[in-house]
């Protein structure tokens, strides 16, 4: 303080805090004014790119933000592959379209995971396997340069059930993924990890794909919403397969707004999607399939939604579906284990993946080698092709007819149902699980009701339902007719509303 009065250090000192105290508020202010992490992490889809349209927040900063609650959430394991700076490149070349005025698409600047099934040609498509960890296509999948070309950014590829063959997405190659209500346990698969990253605010929107549940099964146990459409609306081109006669791509998102968006973008179809008024709507239950034997707190979510839905209105309307049992054991398996075989080959040969079938499977995990070994001639899953054409040509048809009868007869506008019979189990209950006294095998347990909807080509809606007194997620699945998918979203953003919300994870 040499030269200074007592009376000038303390002006100037004053005049220190006062500036200081200047500096922190116009900080704050900016960061009001971008958003605190938390806020950004918590935006849907929708209200993300209004604010990074706007110019409310940066691409740039909006991304920074997520990639700080990836590496938040690491341990879920939800990526395969997550290349940060290269998603900030990315978003900063956003930036400088919208500061040049150029024309901005309806996903300007939005980080979006891509399940790592799904080519995309800058990074790695594993399929969760071992044999393509270094594989990458020259060509993004279809789906993928719709989004690219919205003006989305490719956020990371997310981990899976290995080459989508099941639905724990507890991959002995990659490693397991964790729910985030509780990491002892899964959370569904085979998309595991693109219903975790939305779940766990990674980001709002991301890309699954469904074969028999791979869409629905991870966004009831991650207390998401998803929505697998019906059978060839979206593209599904460019995807480690399963069979071409049941695989589809589809979103995973936090609302039903956003997934909608999702279908505009891969549909290019923009009409207006007003909520669908559900007094008077007609909802189809089939208890004697759907709700035979579940969970009693699946039971007990299930009938509180139920309510729920007929306070806003809606009509329940009880019929059941003849025969629908005896279709699905005739169709469903038979055509994906006769299929699996050659339309990897296919793929694999396309693609250039660089090996053979048989060297992807020498290379797979135990599970997966067992799986495969079992759809060969001489495994217990081996289907003759005489066989497989009589499911494919008799009774797949069969199955779709008594499903267009059905809503004809009853004038539903769609069939509620619980989409598992029971709440996310622990990793590694993959053989059988309890449901109350009875021991029942887990593929029952997850697969039995949203097997039919895929098989016969159906749109399938996922909307969280509640909360197990544990703390898990539950949701129900809303089924419409082939071709209504826009209808089927419009009535879910009504049943959304209805529902409620649920409490995010807490991880």
């Amino acid at each position: 303080m040499t030269g200074l009065s007592r009376r000038e250090f303390v002006a100037l000192a004053t005049a220190s805090i006062a500036t200081a105290a200047a500096r922190c508020t116009n900080q704050k202010a900016m960061t009001e004014r971008k958003g605190s992490t938390s806020d950004l992490v918590g935006l849907s889809a929708i209200n993300a790119v209004a604010r990074l349209t706007k110019g409310e927040v940066t691409a740039e900063r909006y991304a920074a933000a997520l990639l700080e609650r990836c590496q938040q959430g690491k341990a879920l394991n939800a990526f395969i592959t997550l290349l940060q700076e290269r998603v900030l490149q990315a978003a900063r070349a956003a930036d400088r379209l919208r500061s040049s005025g150029g024309k901005l698409g309806p996903l300007h600047g939005l980080p979006i995971p891509v399940k790592d099934s799904v080519n995309t040609k800058d990074m790695p498509t594993s399929g969760g396997t071992p044999a393509l960890r270094s594989f990458e296509p020259k060509e993004d999948a279809p789906i993928v340069r719709a989004l690219l070309a919205a003006g989305a950014i490719v956020l990371g590829k997310t981990n899976l059930h290995e080459l989508s063959f099941g639905w724990t997405s507890n991959n002995l190659a990659f490693g397991a993924v964790h729910n985030p209500y509780d990491v002892q346990r899964i959370p569904g698969g085979s998309s595991g990890g693109t219903a975790v990253a939305v779940a766990a605010r990674m980001a709002p929107l991301g890309v699954a794909e469904d074969t028999e549940g791979s869409i629905r099964v991870p966004a009831a146990m991650c207390g998401i919403t998803g929505f697998r459409p019906t059978t060839t609306r979206y593209v599904s081109t460019g995807v480690v397969p399963i069979t071409p006669l049941f695989d589809q791509v589809g979103p995973h998102a936090r609302t039903v707004g956003d997934l909608a968006l999702f279908d505009s973008v891969a549909t290019g179809d923009w009409s207006s999607l007003p909520a669908t008024e559900l007094k008077g709507t007609k909802l189809g239950l089939a208890r004697s399939y759907w709700f035979s034997d579940l969970d009693s707190e699946v039971d007990r979510v299930a009938d509180e939604a139920l309510r729920k839905l007929q306070d806003a209105g809606a009509e329940l309307v009880e019929a059941e579906i003849p025969d629908l049992g005896r279709l699905v054991d005739l169709t469903t398996n038979p055509i994906q284990n006769h299929d699996a075989r050659y339309a990897l080959k296919e793929y694999l040969e396309k693609y250039g993946a660089g090996v053979t079938l048989d060297q992807l499977i020498a290379q797979a995990s135990a599970d997966i080698r067992r799986d495969f070994r079992d759809l060969l001639p001489g495994g217990k899953f081996f289907v003759e092709d005489a066989a497989y054409k009589v499911a494919r040509d008799v009774h797949l048809p069969k199955l779709k007819e008594i499903y267009r009868e059905y809503f004809a007869r009853t004038g539903v506008a769609a069939i509620v149902f619980p989409a598992t019979m029971i709440p996310p189990p622990l990793i590694g209950e993959d053989v059988e699980v309890m449901i109350g006294r009875k021991k029942v095998a887990f593929e029952t347990a997850v697969a039995r009701n949203i097997a039919p909807g895929s098989t016969a080509g159906l749109p399938g809606l996922i909307l969280p339902a509640g909360m197990s007194s544990g703390g898990l997620p539950i949701a129900l699945e809303f089924d419409g007719p082939a071709g209504s998918d826009r209808s089927l979203l419009a009535l879910g953003l009504s049943a959304e509303r209805a529902l409620g919300t649920i409490p995010p994870p807490r991880f």
